[in-house]
């Protein structure tokens, strides 16, 4: 079933999720592939690291400049001249691979420019989700996207790579470029403008510079309460919870006595609680709103916390891990969602690309301060140490989400663009 007949979200909307999708099942290919073709050239643990640490440093250096350039230009076209740039160069990665001729030095330098490309196409992407989904169904797209997302990703993507790269080593990057240039076709078939519109007064006070640019998202971002506190959020529960599955193997083992199938299990059952909370996340959220949503998904992020911690038993950590997977779907519907109702369409890329920034600062502290506590303080230590932060994040921002507040953002006139007609 396609999301324009099970959603009613219009072929604009069908044709997005799909190429969103199929960039999702890409990337996670070369996630998993990666590592793997690194681990077979060396065993040198840093050159294994390195993998990971290319694949996150462009997150750092360009999301927050991504941003601007989704601002700036017609985001179709953007996702578009992207992916056809990292069709070409995971091509080249592949057919070197393949002819013998492929090192880790060429891996590297691919994996960086794909990722740095991931950013802008994913900031242009969300970018363009109100402007092909009317304002009353951004709970059902958004929730259509994570969901495409996280099942390609986190479920299709780990054994499908794994596989690939047992025929070929090449293998998993050739087929990544195929569902590049898929997407691409894709993309291309969406009708209609969609560069940021913005009235004569805004465009004659925007900054021409591109750090001007920068410092106009992030000021309007901190001028607002639900979205400020939200990145906040984003940020400190990702140092955690990357800290937490940063050293999950060695619990697993030690705790829980898995092996790796029984390790993978842990991550399936957080996706396959993704997927369903994406699916279902709209009416979940219309039921007892976005306030305890977002209430009540803390409460999980801290129970995830104390059950890593103090159990022993794989159930109630499966158990654990598929309701965090549930909350995490809910998360990105609400946050995406307001986000989109709330920011001005001149600063839609802007802001996203800070949500990606901060999320993947997060995500790059909490790799190493994971390893850092358990090290010193025990296996645990990450785990008590994030079920504090989450009991503290939930007190300090209780009142912020309250019912009023979040539903002046679902009541008052959008500044969202409206969506364009798609033959």
């Amino acid at each position: 079933m396609t999301p324009n007949m099970g959603a009613g979200l219009g072929t604009a909307f069908a044709r997005l999720w799909a190429a969103t999708t199929l960039s999702a099942l890409g990337s996670g290919l070369a996630t998993v592939a990666a590592p793997l073709f690194v681990a077979s050239r060396t065993d040198d643990p840093l050159v294994v690291a390195g993998a990971s640490a290319v694949a996150w440093l462009p997150w750092l250096l360009f999301a927050l400049p991504g941003g601007v350039l989704v601002d700036r230009m017609d985001r179709r076209r953007l996702m578009i001249v992207i992916d056809l740039v990292r069709v070409a160069a995971l091509a080249v990665l592949a057919t070197a691979i393949l002819s013998g001729h492929g090192g880790v030095a060429l891996l590297f330098v691919v994996l960086f420019l794909v990722n740095t490309g991931e950013i802008v196409f994913r900031a242009a992407s969300q970018a363009m989700v109100p402007v092909v989904v009317p304002r009353h169904r951004l709970e059902r797209a958004n929730g259509w996207l994570s969901g495409g997302a996280t099942l390609m990703h986190s479920m299709l993507a780990g054994p499908l790579g794994g596989f690939l790269f047992a025929l070929s080593a090449g293998s998993p990057f050739l087929v990544n470029a195929v569902t590049y240039a898929l997407s691409a076709v894709l993309v291309a078939l969406i009708g209609g403008d969609f560069r940021a519109a913005a009235d004569d007064d805004t465009h004659a006070r925007r900054p021409r510079s591109m750090g001007g640019e920068m410092v106009e998202g992030l000021r309007w971002l901190a001028n607002q309460p639900l979205l400020r506190t939200m990145a906040v959020l984003i940020g400190l529960l990702n140092v955690t919870l990357t800290a937490a599955l940063a050293v999950l193997v060695l619990l697993a083992g030690e705790r829980l006595g898995l092996g790796s199938v029984g390790y993978g299990l842990l991550f399936t059952c957080m996706a396959t609680g993704g997927v369903l909370g994406a699916l279902l996340g709209d009416r979940i959220i219309a039921r007892i709103s976005a306030t305890w949503t977002i209430r009540i998904g803390l409460l999980v992020e801290a129970g995830l916390h104390l059950a890593l911690a103090a159990s022993r038993s794989t159930s109630v950590v499966g158990f654990a891990l598929f309701a965090f997977g549930v909350h995490g779907g809910l998360w990105n519907i609400v946050s995406n969602s307001l986000r989109q109702r709330l920011t001005p369409p001149n600063l839609q890329g802007r802001v996203a690309s800070t949500n990606l920034f901060v999320a993947a600062g997060g995500n790059c502290v909490g790799a190493l301060l994971g390893g850092l506590l358990a090290a010193r303080f025990g296996i645990t230590a990450p785990y008590w140490v994030g079920l504090v932060v989450a009991i503290g994040v939930s007190a300090a921002t209780w009142r912020v989400f309250d019912r009023a507040a979040v539903a002046r953002a679902y009541a008052d006139p959008s500044p969202v663009e409206s969506p364009v007609p798609v033959a």
